[in-house]
Parts: structure tokens; sequence; C-alpha cells
């Protein structure tokens, strides 16, 4: 971890496994099944199951899913607290925007002295 600290380390982790169209399409997935495994979600994308794997082991390090052994599989699932964590810096980060926007049309939209 940086010196910038846990909590932004996350999001940073969350942001660059976020930045893959696949793994986005695989977090809709599992979404939208509750859980899965690394071969059903291949049958479902335009990329080998190694391909697959390995783009999970990229969310389960940025904690936005886990896997559990139930047998010989392996089934994956959404953990939605790094989402909840990358989703609240980014309306902080709105906001501060939001902030700025108002005190520069202010500014702009006040009459000169």
């Amino acid at each position: 971890m940086s010196e910038r600290g846990g909590a932004e380390d996350a999001v940073d982790e969350v942001l660059v496994a976020m930045a893959d169209p696949t793994r986005r399409r695989l977090l809709d997935l599992l979404a939208a099944s509750g859980e899965a495994t690394a071969t059903t979600l291949a049958e479902q994308l335009p990329v080998s199951r190694q391909a697959v794997v390995k783009h999970l082991a990229v969310l389960d390090a940025a904690g936005l899913i886990q896997g559990g052994r139930v047998g010989r599989e392996v089934r994956y699932a959404v953990r939605p607290a790094a989402l909840d964590a990358t989703a609240r810096w980014m309306a902080a980060l709105a906001a501060d925007w939001d902030r700025r926007l108002a005190n520069i049309k202010r500014i702009a939209e006040a009459p000169e002295r």
C-alpha cells in the first residue's frame, strides 16, 4: 500500500479493475446470477475460460468479487463493499466539483463593483 492510505488504495484498485470492459461484463453477469463458475461465465463471453479466470483474479484482488469452493467448483459472487466505497469517493468528488462550479458561477454573475 502507498503512503496515502488503505481506502484510497482500494479505490485505485477498483478503478483499475473496472477499466476493462470484460471485467465490467463479468461483474454484470455475477450481479445478475448471484454466483457463477468461471466455466459458466466463459460460456457467456467471447473469451476463453483461462482469460475469464485471469479477469476474475483481478476483480478478486480489488475486492469486487469473492470465490468460494463448493465441492470441486469455485463459485464467484460480487462483493459490493468495494463498489460502495468507490461510489462514496466519486460522490464526494462530484460534490466538491459542484461547490467549485457554484463558486465560479457566483463570481461570474456578481455585478462589477
